[in-house]
C-alpha cells in the first residue's frame, strides 16, 4: 500500500486542534488508514540550510487515490469529524470553451486524451509541491509507471487553444524539455534522456514507435511529449493562476478516474471552491465530441437489511445516511422502498462498485470496535480440505516414507523443457502461453511435472547419487469449454537418478502408492474378466514414447467402474532427453494423475 508524508503542523492546523501520536493514530485507524510513523522525535533531514519540519507517513489503502495528497487527507479527515460539508464539485460553463482536437494518427500508439482548466487557483509552496507529488503517486500505482494513464500541467496563460494531439514521427518533433535549454528533436532526446535516473525508465513506452504521440498548441507550441516529458514553455510554478491538464491514455476507464481525482483533490484551492473548467474533446477523424471531465456524482443503491445484516446492526435509513455522510457520500433514503436508499457516489470514489463497498464504509463511520461482537447462531462450520488436497497429502506422505525426497520446482517453464526437451511435439492446443514472457524460462505452465525434477536433478549434481525425488503439484491444460479456457489437473511425478537405470525402483513406488489407494494389480484381460479383483485395479502395457528408451517404458492402465483410462506411465529416460538437461547418469521417472482417485 502506500504510503504518503505530510507535514504534521499544517495537517493540525486543517484539522483544528493538535492530537499525540496515540490521538491522531487512532483517529486514522477509526477511518481505515493508518499511522506509519510520526518523525517528531526522529532525525530530520537538512532541506536549504533547514531541518524539515515533523512529517507524519500515512499509510494509505491501495483503492483510495483520492487520499494519496495532503488535500484530499485533510478533507477527508474534516468531513469524517464533521468539521466541513460534503463537497460540490461541479463544471463551469466559460464563454468560450477550450478544445483538444485529435488527430487519426494518435490511435497507432496512445489513442485517448482527457483534460481539464483549474482556473484562477492559488498555489502556496506546500500546495503546489503537493501537487506534483500526487501527479506521481498516481504515475506509479494507477497508471502503471506511466504505460496506462501519463499527465501533463500546463500554464495556461503561455499557450493558446485551440490545442491538438497528434502522432508524429520523431524527426518533426522539436521543442525544449522541461527544465532544459537546448531544442531537441524526438530522437535526440531519446538519446539525451537514456541515463537519466528519472525519465530514462520511461521512454522504453513509445521509443521503437514509427510515431511519437505530441500534445501542440494553436501556434504550434509543443506542450508535452507524453508520457516522457512536458515542454519548458509552458511549465507551472507556484505563481501559475490557471493550470492547463492533459491527460493521455490507453485505457478508457483510468484517464477519466485520474483525471477526476487530480481536479477534485486541487479545485479546493481555485477561487471558487470545487469548480471545475471543463474541456471539448474532439475527434477529428470520427467527428465524435465530447466534454470532460464528468463530476456528477454516480448513483447506485444499498438495502438495509443487507448493510445491518453484515454489520450485526439495527440501524434505520436515516442512520446509514447519516454514516455515510461522515464518509463523503450523499445519501437518502429511497422513495421505492423502506429497504432501500439512495447513495451518491463522489467522483472521487472510483473504488465503489458493489453494496458491499459502501457497506464497508457504514462499518468505518460506525466504528469497527462499536460493531456487536458474537457467535454465529445460525450455523457454525468446521474447516476441512478439499478432497484432492486430502489426496494429495496422503500420496505425499507415503512417497516421504517410502524414502523419496519431495521437491517444488516452479509452476513456469520454458517451450522448449516442456516439450522439445522431453522429445515431446506441440500441437498448439495443449500448453497454456505466456502472452508476454519476462524471460525464455517463463513462457508456458507447465503440462508436465517432469522437466522440475530434470532441472532439480541437474541443479544438484554435487549431491551423492542415487538422488530420489517426487512432487505432487498441478498442471494445466488448455480446455476451450471452459469459461477461463484453461484447468487444472494434479499429477503425481517421481525420479530416480543414479548409476542404474533404477527403473524397478520406480516401478515400486508406483506399486506402493497404487497399493495405497487400494486399486489392485491385475494382469491384462485375464484380470479384467475376473469379479473378485474389485472396482479398481490398475495394469500396465508396453509404452513406445520418444521421451524414453525404447521398450523400456509402460503406460499405466486404471479400470475405475467399468472406465478404462490411461493415468500416467513411467519408465527409463531417452539418451537425448538426459543431453538435454545435462544429466550424466540414468534417470527413470514415474508421472500419474491423481485426480481420477476422487
Amino acid at each position: 500500500m502506500p504510503t504518503i508524508s505530510v507535514d504534521k503542523a499544517e495537517l493540525f492546523k486543517e484539522l483544528g486542534r493538535d492530537y499525540t501520536t496515540e490521538e491522531f493514530d487512532e483517529l486514522c485507524f477509526e477511518f481505515g488508514i493508518e499511522l506509519d510513523e510520526d518523525t517528531t522525535n526522529s532525525d530530520r533531514p537538512i532541506v536549504d540550510g533547514k531541518q524539515e519540519p515533523p512529517q507524519l507517513k500515512i499509510e494509505i489503502p491501495a483503492n483510495r487515490y483520492d487520499l494519496l495528497c495532503f488535500e484530499g487527507i485533510s478533507l477527508m479527515l474534516n468531513i469524517f469529524l464533521g468539521r466541513k460539508p460534503l463537497p460540490n464539485y461541479r463544471l463551469t460553463q466559460p464563454a468560450q470553451m477550450e478544445k483538444i482536437i485529435v488527430k487519426e494518427n494518435t490511435m497507432k500508439i496512445r489513442p485517448l486524451v482527457s483534460g481539464a482548466i483549474l482556473r484562477n487557483i492559488t498555489f502556496t509552496q506546500a500546495g503546489y509541491e503537493s501537487f506534483i507529488a500526487l501527479q506521481d503517486k498516481l504515475h506509479q500505482n494507477l497508471a502503471r509507471q506511466r504505460t496506462l494513464v501519463s499527465i501533463g500541467t500546463h500554464d495556461l496563460d503561455t499557450i493558446k487553444g485551440p490545442f491538438t494531439y497528434d502522432a508524429l514521427p520523431p524527426k518533426d518533433i522539436k521543442f525544449v524539455p522541461l527544465n532544459q535549454t537546448k531544442e531537441l528533436d524526438g530522437e535526440e532526446l531519446m538519446a539525451f534522456y537514456e541515463k537519466d535516473r528519472h525519465l530514462g525508465k520511461y521512454l522504453h513506452i513509445i521509443r521503437d514507435s514509427p510515431v511519437y504521440p505530441v500534445i501542440h498548441d494553436a501556434n504550434q507550441t509543443v506542450c508535452s511529449l507524453p508520457p516522457i516529458i512536458n515542454g519548458d514553455h509552458s511549465k507551472i510554478s507556484v505563481n501559475t493562476k490557471n493550470v492547463f491538464i492533459e491527460i493521455t491514455a490507453l485505457d478508457k476507464t483510468k484517464v477519466e478516474i485520474v483525471n477526476r481525482i487530480l481536479v477534485s483533490m486541487f479545485s479546493q484551492h481555485v477561487a471558487e471552491p470545487f469548480t471545475v473548467e471543463p474541456i471539448q474533446i474532439v475527434s477529428d477523424h470520427n467527428n465524435e465530441t465530447r466534454v470532460s471531465p464528468d463530476m456528477s456524482p454516480r448513483t447506485a443503491q444499498a438495502e438495509v437489511s443487507y448493510i445491518n445484516e453484515c454489520c450485526g446492526l439495527e440501524l434505520a435509513p436515516a442512520e446509514i445516511c447519516e454514516l455515510l455522510r461522515k464518509m463523503a457520500y450523499d445519501a437518502q433514503p429511497s422513495t421505492s422502498s423502506p429497504d432501500v436508499i439512495d447513495v451518491f457516489i463522489p467522483p472521487t470514489r472510483a473504488d465503489v462498485l458493489h453494496q458491499a463497498d459502501i457497506m464497508e464504509d457504514v462499518a468505518i463511520a460506525y466504528g469497527f470496535n462499536n460493531l456487536p461482537r458474537s457467535f454465529p447462531s445460525k450455523s457454525g462450520t468446521v474447516a476441512q480440505p478439499l478432497p484432492i488436497n486430502k489426496l494429495t497429502d496422503i500420496v505425499r506422505m507415503e512417497a516421504a516414507m517410502a524414502g523419496w525426497s519431495e521437491v517444488m520446482p516452479l509452476i513456469l517453464c520454458s517451450h522448449d523443457e516442456n516439450f522439445g526437451w522431453l522429445n515431446r511435439k506441440d500441437d498448439g492446443n495443449t500448453a497454456v502461453k505466456l502472452s508476454n514472457p519476462k524471460t525464455l524460462e517463463f513462457q508456458v505452465v507447465r503440462t508436465s511435472l517432469l522437466p522440475g525434477l530434470l532441472k532439480t536433478i541437474r541443479e544438484n549434481k554435487h549431491h551423492s547419487v542415487p538422488m530420489k525425488i517426487f512432487e505432487v503439484s498441478d498442471v494445466a491444460y488448455k480446455d476451450l469449454s471452459l469459461e477461463r479456457k484453461s484447468r487444472n489437473e494434479r499429477h503425481f511425478a517421481a525420479a530416480w537418478c543414479g548409476k542404474t537405470s533404477g527403473f524397478e525402483v520406480v516401478h515400486g513406488l508406483l506399486d506402493r502408492i497404487m497399493s495405497m489407494l487400494k486399486s489392485a494389480f491385475i494382469t491384462g484381460e485375464e484380470g479384467l474378466e475376473n469379479p473378485a479383483v474389485g472396482d479398481s485395479h490398475y495394469w500396465i502395457e508396453e509404452l513406445e514414447e520418444a521421451t524414453y528408451f525404447p521398450g523400456h517404458a509402460a503406460a499405466v492402465k486404471l479400470r475405475i467402474g467399468g472406465k478404462v483410462q490411461t493415468i500416467g506411465a513411467f519408465g527409463i529416460l531417452h539418451p537425448s532427453v538426459l543431453e538435454n538437461y545435462e544429466l550424466k547418469y540414468p534417470v527413470s521417472t514415474l508421472e500419474i494423475n491423481v485426480e481420477t482417485f476422487l
